[in-house]
Formats: C-alpha cells, sequence, structure tokens
C-alpha cells in the first residue's frame, strides 16, 4: 500500500471575529511536523481554511497523496460539495452572493491542483488524539500572541 501523507489541521478564535490562531500536523512515515500561526483580528472559518492551506503549502513535491483531517464542515464540506458551483457561478453562492473567505478558497483551490487529496472530517474536542494536537497548537498560538501583546484573556472585551 502506498504511503500517503497525513495532515490534520484546526482552527480557533477567541471572540469570533477575535484573535485567531491555526494549528497543523503532517504525518508521513513515521515523521512528524508541527505548524502554527495567528492572525489579530480574524474568524474561526478563516483559520480553519488557513490551517488547511498552510498543511498542503508545507508538502515540497507534488503529486503526492494527502489525507487532510479537519474537524471543520465548512472546511470540508465547502471543498468537497460546494466549490465546484461557486466557480461556476463566478465565486457566488446560490444566493448570488459573494462567498465568504474567497481569498482563501481560491488559495485552497489552487493548492489541491498540486495533489491528490482526500477530506475527512472528525467531532472536534472528543478525544481524537492528533486533533487535540491541532486544537492545542491552535489555541497556544493565540495565547502567545496575547501574551506578546501583554492581555490576558479577562481583558479582550473590558
Amino acid at each position: 500500500m502506498e504511503q500517503q501523507i497525513q495532515i490534520f489541521t484546526d482552527g480557533a478564535c477567541r471572540g469570533n471575529p477575535g484573535f485567531g490562531g491555526w494549528g497543523v500536523l503532517l504525518k508521513y512515515k513515521g515523521h512528524e511536523k508541527k505548524l502554527s500561526g495567528h492572525e489579530p483580528f480574524t474568524t474561526n472559518n478563516r483559520m480553519e481554511l488557513t490551517a488547511a492551506i498552510e498543511g498542503l503549502s508545507a508538502i515540497k513535491v507534488e503529486g503526492v497523496k494527502v489525507t487532510v483531517t479537519t474537524d471543520s464542515k465548512y472546511v470540508r464540506d465547502g471543498i468537497t460539495q460546494w466549490i465546484n458551483n461557486w466557480k461556476k457561478n463566478g465565486w457566488r453562492t446560490k444566493e448570488k452572493k459573494l462567498v465568504k473567505n474567497i481569498d482563501l478558497w481560491k488559495k485552497l483551490d489552487d493548492l489541491l491542483k498540486r495533489h491528490e487529496v482526500t477530506w475527512e472530517w472528525v467531532k472536534g474536542h472528543n478525544g481524537h488524539k492528533e486533533n487535540e494536537i491541532v486544537d492545542n497548537l491552535a489555541t497556544s498560538a493565540i495565547t502567545k500572541y496575547l501574551t506578546t501583546l501583554k492581555v490576558s484573556d479577562a481583558t479582550l472585551f473590558d
């Protein structure tokens, strides 16, 4: 059986919109790589998309088989069910509104041309080992960012 790269992703937000973070765990043949980052004012959906984009962008060779596991139905359904109609309709929804987060959806769509990608969904905060790891990466990225600002959770919305 051919080896696949496994990517686990998660996004988090304190406030929505608010301070955001994303986390990625890549696994391949016993090797692991963890990535994370933050944004100062964003939404949870943007962080979920960013995690998938960053995970796929970390793969330096083209044409590999990849499984992306996310706890975001927005990302999984968007990329597997909705995106073809959005593109056909000029990146508009069936209500004729511009697709939200269009910039990130376009980046993700471009990355899918490089690999053979399968999407899996897992329930978040449900004991899935890798999902817990990427959740911790995403939330820790927010905490680290807030620490550099000398802001605590208690003062975010005071």
